[in-house]
């Protein structure tokens, strides 16, 4: 699908060679100084001049064994701009945007591409795809597929413009993501994608966070350099071939789609989470990177419609909430499908998530993106109340009966119930019958549910259960 080039860049003479992530059409961050890398001839003088600032030269030299880095100023968002970089042979970056840059990965949710999948369709990629034009300045890379025991230094990947060509094999909820934030910011926006469909967290994680605080994966193939078949499931894996390469190219910030292949893990997908985040945040060099992620949608797993896997999953997601600074969770149980794992719905997911950048990293403060999760819950007088956060300008639909709801008795079996909006944060649900002395709440704490619960902005409130049986 990409052009094996052996640099990212116009002219290919020149000695000094960058990895494929610089090229042609790329966004770089804004206002900051961005990283640039590559090698030469060992003990080489490398210069840097951006066509945003004539003025300016960025020297660098090369090391005894021929790598360089350097740090670039960037201005405001605009361009076009061209990067010309020369140790005595010049090589030209053309067409290049400055604006905001995201990092987009995860798994076949990520992946699902805005053509969809065989059989399996995007709502509205038609309307999309034809109606991509390069002057709208959404510009993305795909990683492609690769895995590697050790950490790697380039990906065969290139910038794209917004055209019908590009657009229909870029990543639906990065694309719908990166579109909004344009429309909104009118910036140019940037989007790294890098996904794998089928793929478990720890995949994605490198040696040592593995190493350093999960003793119970097996990570003796890295000794003995041996590349594991199983692609989903091994750690290190994707890390190595399919990050590694990126690093340290500068972003704005991480969006996150994955959790399926973790059903079954729920308590060590929570710590595993956390410790994604901080391995991010290290390897970027940035504490407080904005990370936005999207809670699992429902689906038919293979404990059936009622079974919890799917549940416990997102009840991991939710805590990782409160685990992990500066991030937010796209709720998605009002766009599932329980017969298919892959929604169509990609836009909502896309427009849910940069809501919530829009509104923590860019200051839109005008309204609540984020999904009402459950706070605390007490009876009172044989009436039981159930309060949230997040649930700015109160709890909607008021006045109707909602549904999803579960109270359980001192045996442990759960019986439907319904309830209303009862305050402001507050949701009062009805005992059923069956229960006399009520010990605990659930709310679409199932793998195929049906939400009723939202926030005023038409955020659903996540599932919850307020027992840990």
């Amino acid at each position: 699908m990409f052009a094996v080039l052996c640099m990212a860049a116009s002219v290919t003479e020149a000695k000094v060679t960058l990895p494929h992530i610089f090229g042609d059409n790329m966004v770089l961050q804004q206002q900051t100084d961005v990283k640039f890398w590559g090698t030469a001839a060992p003990s080489t003088k490398v210069t840097i001049r951006p066509s945003w600032d004539r003025k300016m030269t960025v020297t660098v030299t090369s090391d005894a064994d021929g790598r360089w880095k350097a740090a670039v100023a960037t201005p405001e968002a605009g361009g076009p701009y061209s990067v010309e970089i020369s140790d005595g042979e010049k090589l030209v970056l053309e067409n290049v945007l400055i604006g905001e840059v995201w990092f987009c990965s995860g798994q076949s949710n990520m992946e699902m591409p805005v053509r969809g999948f065989d059989c399996q369709p995007v709502e509205g990629s038609a309307d999309v795809i034809i109606g991509a034009r390069p002057e709208i300045p959404v510009r993305f890379c795909t990683v492609p597929k690769a895995t590697a025991v050790t950490p790697q230094e380039d990906c065969e990947t290139e910038w794209m413009e917004n055209t019908p060509d590009a657009v229909v094999w870029a990543s639906a909820t990065a694309y719908f993501f990166g579109q909004y934030l344009q429309k909104i910011l009118d910036v140019p926006v940037g989007l790294i994608i890098s996904d794998w469909g089928g793929t478990a967290i720890e995949a994605w994680m490198d040696r040592e966070t593995i190493a350093g605080s999960f003793p119970e994966f097996d990570l003796s193939f890295i000794e003995r350099g041996e590349v594991q078949g199983n692609v989903s499931g091994t750690p290190t894996q994707l890390y190595n071939a399919m990050v590694a390469p990126l690093l340290p190219y500068t972003i704005k910030g991480a969006i996150w789609y994955q959790g399926e292949a973790n059903i079954g893990r729920a308590e060590q997908y929570r710590r595993l989470m956390s410790a994604y985040v901080d391995m991010m945040r290290d390897r970027w060099e940035n504490q407080n990177m904005p990370f936005y992620y999207v809670q699992i949608a429902p689906f038919r797993y293979g404990d059936g419609d009622e079974g919890t896997s799917s549940a416990l999953l997102r009840e991991a997601q939710m805590l990782s909430w409160g685990d992990i600074p500066n991030s937010g969770m796209a709720v998605t149980l009002d766009i599932g499908d329980n017969d298919c794992i892959h929604p169509a719905d990609k836009r909502t997911v896309g427009e849910r998530l940069a809501l919530m950048a829009l509104h923590q990293t860019y200051g839109k403060k005008s309204i609540n993106p984020y999904a009402p999760v459950y706070k605390s819950w007490e009876v009172n007088e044989g009436r039981i109340f159930v309060h949230f956060n997040n649930a700015d300008g109160g709890l909607s639909p008021r006045g109707h009966l909602l549904t999803g709801f579960e109270v359980a008795g001192p045996d442990k079996v759960f019986y439907p119930a319904t309830a209303r909006v009862s305050g402001w944060d507050t949701v009062e649900v009805y005992c059923p019958a069956e229960v006399t002395e009520p010990s605990a709440v659930r709310y679409c704490f199932h793998n195929c549910v049906e939400p009723s619960l939202y926030n005023l902005f038409g955020i659903p409130a996540s599932s919850f259960r307020t027992d840990s049986w």
